[in-house]
């Protein structure tokens, strides 16, 4: 089964920790809301909260303030997702959505060429 997708406020939480590694909330906060004059306390509470809940982040209580780290990788929830677009729009294929890509010119010839390597080598 696939991660849910998360909205984008859980995403940008999750975007933050998957860059800094472990945070406190308040950490968080002023990043997320750095030039903000409402109080965002809350809000950061209750992402935080969710993605606990879903299993996306973990909490270490240890040192006297809460510390909140990806449970998740980026990597995972990528390719979580990625299965999850390709069964709904691809049929379960990813041919279709790569050849549109390369029709496109949405990837780079180096990316064209890593494609093809790791094609071959998978021979």
């Amino acid at each position: 089964m696939t991660a849910p997708t998360l909205p984008n406020s859980e995403l940008a939480v999750m975007k933050l920790l998957w860059r800094k590694g472990r945070l406190t909330a308040r950490q968080i906060l002023e990043l997320l809301y750095p030039d903000t004059s409402r109080p965002q306390h809350g809000t950061v509470q209750r992402l935080l909260q969710r993605l606990e809940a879903k299993g996306f982040v973990t909490r270490d209580r240890g040192l006297g303030v809460n510390l909140f780290s990806p449970a998740v990788s980026r990597e995972s929830y990528a390719s979580g997702q990625l299965e999850s677009l390709v069964d709904r729009l691809g049929g379960g294929s990813l041919v279709p959505m790569v050849t549109r890509l390369v029709e496109d010119n949405k990837l780079s010839r180096a990316e064209i060429e890593k494609l093809r390597r790791i094609l071959e080598e998978e021979k």
